[in-house]
């Protein structure tokens, strides 16, 4: 191509980025905005769920801290009375 012609699309094209520079921006913001909302609601439903296994743990702590209790007694026991190995 000649290069006045070159030089005549690489100035329309400048001008149409220009044009569309303010539409480009509004949209960059509205999706930063987006992004934003969901990582706030994102971190909140992590927080909920972490509190929720928090709260199960504590309503549970009747029934898995006498079993736990119970596997810790057997581990120490076969730990115990475990025979030497045959040489």
């Amino acid at each position: 191509m000649k290069t006045v012609l070159k030089i005549t699309l690489l100035v329309i094209v400048a001008l149409v980025a220009l044009k569309l520079l303010p539409l480009t921006l509004a949209l960059g913001c509205v999706l930063a905005l987006v992004v934003a909302g969901l990582a706030v609601a994102g971190v909140s439903l992590l927080v909920a769920l972490l509190v929720a296994a928090l709260l199960a743990a504590v309503v549970l702590a009747p029934v898995w801290l006498p079993v736990l209790a119970i596997m810790l007694l057997i581990s120490l026991a076969r730990r115990l009375f475990r025979r030497p190995a045959a040489a």
